[in-house]
């Protein structure tokens, strides 16, 4: 199957192009939120952008399925020495944060359909272009998760894939904890919930928008030192599928509960920062915003240029 990639970008209204610029050019400005919606996304330009849009999403999902479930599956003691939970944790947190700063202005960094679906309803990504941010990710978390089973199968004895051994997400029996659905509900709905929250906040004018990658990926850190023991931490649909679709068996039975309650989580975070903020989300300037800004003033200097000189020429020239 085919994708096709379009690239939407406008500039808010009270646009400074300079300031945003020079922004830009000092390295400040990275946000996870995402490309806005709007403007001309015919042209094979705009193809070009949203090809590397959706390439950094499974690039993004990918490296968070192997530094999280990876490190899950081949650290926790099968193979050797154990991280434990805290080591766990911690590699989702990082993995989350690193491509943050490394993807972040081009696609968003997303990496999660709750995010994306967070960032749509919150009014900064238009609907049409969610399947596409959607597609790609599930599509990185199946490269991540087979990633892992290469890596694993070359162990002495070999590694086959199964609920029990390969980071799946699940309630009563795939619980490391023995928790039971509704414990697993509760979890995945207010996690993610949070994660929502944060990711919305982070791109408010009034954020540090530097900062955002630290604190999304400290939040992600914290969610999964609460909630490893209760169903393996989804807060991502993505996450969930990519190791289910290997797994199989229960794994696979279950793992619709990991697309309608994170999802359902994430809109509860999208309502509860409209609540604090009382108005539609205020989003930050992305890279991608400035980079179109600038060309837009350069266009535009040249074409005020060109118009003085042809002035000129008339006036000299009656």
């Amino acid at each position: 199957m085919s994708l096709v990639w379009t690239l939407c970008v406008v500039s808010p209204q009270g646009f400074d192009a300079p300031t945003w610029w020079r922004d830009l050019s000092s390295g400040v400005i990275i946000s996870l939120s995402s490309p806005p919606g709007g403007g001309d996304q015919s042209g094979e330009g705009g193809m070009m952008k949203m090809l590397r849009i959706g390439v950094a999403e499974i690039i993004g999902t990918a490296v968070l399925v192997i530094g999280g479930p990876g490190s899950a599956v081949l650290a926790t003691g099968t193979f050797g020495p154990t991280i434990g939970v805290l080591g766990v944790a911690l590699a989702f947190g990082l993995a989350l944060l690193i491509m943050a700063y490394a993807i972040g202005p081009i696609s968003g960094c997303h990496i999660n359909p709750a995010v994306t679906i967070g960032m749509w309803l919150g009014g900064a990504l238009k609907g049409a272009l969610v399947p596409v941010y959607v597609v790609a990710q599930l599509i990185g978390a199946t490269l991540g998760a087979l990633a892992i089973w290469g890596i694993a199968a070359g162990a002495p004895g070999g590694f086959d894939p199964e609920p029990s051994n390969f980071a799946v997400n699940g309630w009563d029996e795939l619980s490391p904890g023995g928790f039971g659905f509704g414990a697993m509900v509760i979890v995945e709905l207010l996690l993610t919930a949070l994660l929502v929250f944060v990711v919305v906040s982070t791109t408010s004018r009034r954020f540090s928008v530097g900062q955002a990658g630290i604190t999304i990926g400290l939040t992600l850190a914290l969610i999964h030192l609460v909630s490893i023991p209760i169903d393996n931490t989804s807060v991502n649909p993505a996450r969930s599928f990519g190791v289910a679709v290997f797994a199989g068996g229960d794994a696979l039975s279950q793992l619709w509960a990991f697309f309608v309650f994170p999802i359902a989580g994430g809109v509860l975070g999208v309502l509860a920062w409209w609540a604090v903020r009382d108005r539609q989300l205020d989003i930050a300037p992305t890279a991608i915003d400035l980079r179109e800004a600038a060309e837009i003033e350069d266009v535009e200097a040249e074409t005020a240029r060109v118009d003085v000189e042809s002035t000129t020429i008339i006036v000299e020239n009656p």
